[in-house]
C-alpha cells in the first residue's frame, strides 16, 4: 500500500494518460455492458476526474488506490482479461477509492442520455406531455406477454358456495333494524338473563349482598341509624 505522507507533492499531481485508462477500465469491469457506447465510458472517466478534483481527499484517495491497484496482480490491470480484472475488483471492494468510484457511476451513468438510447428509454416526459400520444408501448426489445393460457390448462369449477349468503332485506339477517346482528341490538344469546331468584321471598328476606354496601348505607338515607 502506497500512502500520501510518503509523497508530499501527491495532491498537486493529476492522473496521467495510464491512470485516466485504468480508471475507465474499472468503470467498464464493474459496470458491463456490451450496449454501451465507449463515449459513455469516456465521460464517466471525466465526471469521477472532476468529483475528485472539487476535493482534496478524494484526489489523494483516487490516486492512492489507482497505485494500489497495480499491487494486487503481476500484470498490469489494463493487460487482465474481463474475469481477472473483475477478481481484482472483488478484492478492493472495501476500499475507499473503489466506494468512491461506484457511487459516482451508480448515480451518473445512467443519466447519459446516450445510455437511456441503449436502454431503449426515451427520457423524460413531462416537459413533452407525458407517453400516452407518444408511443408509450412502442418497446420493441420486451418479450409479447402472453394474453391466452395453454391448450391444456383449465380452470377449475369452484361452485355453489356451501353456505347462505345474507341478502340485504331479507327479515332475520344481520343488518335489519330490529334484528340480531344489527349494531347497538345484541342478540338473544348474548343479552344478560336476569336471575331467577332476585325476586323471590328468600331473596327479599336474605337482604342485599354485604359486598354491595347498600346494607350499610340504606339507614343513613332513610335518616336512621345508630349513632
Amino acid at each position: 500500500m502506497t500512502y500520501p505522507a510518503k509523497y508530499p507533492t501527491l495532491n498537486e499531481t493529476t492522473l496521467t494518460p495510464e491512470a485516466r485508462a485504468i480508471l475507465k477500465r474499472i468503470i467498464r469491469t464493474a459496470f458491463p455492458h456490451p450496449g454501451f457506447p465507449d463515449e459513455a465510458y469516456e465521460r464517466m472517466t471525466s465526471r469521477i476526474v472532476t468529483e475528485a478534483d472539487a476535493s482534496t481527499w478524494f484526489r489523494v484517495v483516487l490516486t492512492q488506490g489507482l497505485i494500489a491497484l497495480g499491487a494486487q496482480s503481476e500484470q498490469p490491470f489494463l493487460e487482465l482479461s474481463d474475469e481477472r480484472a473483475l477478481a481484482v475488483l472483488r478484492r478492493v471492494s472495501d476500499l475507499e477509492f473503489f466506494g468512491f468510484i461506484r457511487r459516482t457511476t451508480v448515480l451518473n451513468l445512467y443519466d447519459d442520455p446516450q445510455v437511456w438510447e441503449a436502454l431503449g428509454y426515451e427520457g423524460p416526459s413531462f416537459d413533452k406531455g407525458g407517453y400516452v400520444n407518444r408511443g408509450f408501448d412502442d418497446l420493441d426489445w420486451l418479450p409479447t406477454p402472453r394474453v391466452e393460457g395453454p391448450e391444456d390448462s383449465s380452470v377449475p369449477d369452484t361452485g355453489p358456495l356451501p353456505y347462505r349468503v345474507a341478502q340485504p332485506g331479507q327479515p332475520g339477517q344481520p343488518g335489519q333494524p330490529g334484528q340480531p346482528g344489527q349494531p347497538g341490538q345484541p342478540a338473544a344469546s348474548a343479552r344478560p338473563q336476569p336471575d331467577a331468584s332476585a325476586g323471590s321471598p328468600a331473596a327479599a328476606a336474605a337482604g342485599p349482598a354485604p359486598e354491595s354496601g347498600t346494607g350499610a348505607q340504606a339507614p343513613q338515607q332513610r335518616g336512621g341509624g345508630s349513632k
